[in-house]
């Protein structure tokens, strides 16, 4: 993606006999890529615990309680990823069947964009049930992974 920016920057700037002045499907490409590495990325940053949290308040209440809201957090997150897989799968395949397109620079099936969701969110989903199961396993304390507070 960097070199795909970079070449589309330099060739706007600097004239290359030969060559066009820059890439007309850079920002549709990398809107792309962008796009698939955050879906591939984001099964993989819940399981290591780097994901966004905010869990100052999860540090400051009594442990069970915090464990409690752990436990809301995992099933709200599970109930979220598993109704976005079956959406995402339901539009994939819908845009499959009517034989979508997107119609930018690039013509490409529609669904090639939307596969990548409904994968991450089953990935996702599996990430949850893994997460609960190490709650249910550990102390009746809030998680110490990613925290920000000591």
């Amino acid at each position: 993606m960097m070199l795909v920016i970079v070449g589309d920057v330099a060739l706007r700037n600097i004239a290359v006999p030969g060559l066009p002045r820059g890439l007309a499907w850079s920002n549709e490409v990398s809107e792309l890529m962008l796009y698939l590495l955050t879906m591939c990325l984001a099964p993989w940053m819940l399981r290591r615990g780097q994901h966004i949290r905010v869990d100052v308040l999860l540090q400051a209440l009594p442990r069970r309680t915090a464990w409690m809201l752990e436990w809301v957090g995992d099933v709200l997150g599970l109930a979220c990823c598993l109704v976005m897989t079956w959406y995402g799968a339901r539009a994939a395949l819908a845009s499959h069947a009517a034989g979508a397109v997107n119609i930018k620079t690039l013509v490409t099936p529609e669904w090639w964009s939307l596969a990548p969701l409904p994968i991450a969110f089953a990935l996702l989903s599996v990430e949850m049930l893994f997460r609960m199961a190490r709650l249910h396993a550990g102390p009746r304390a809030p998680r110490h992974d990613a925290v920000s507070t000591g």
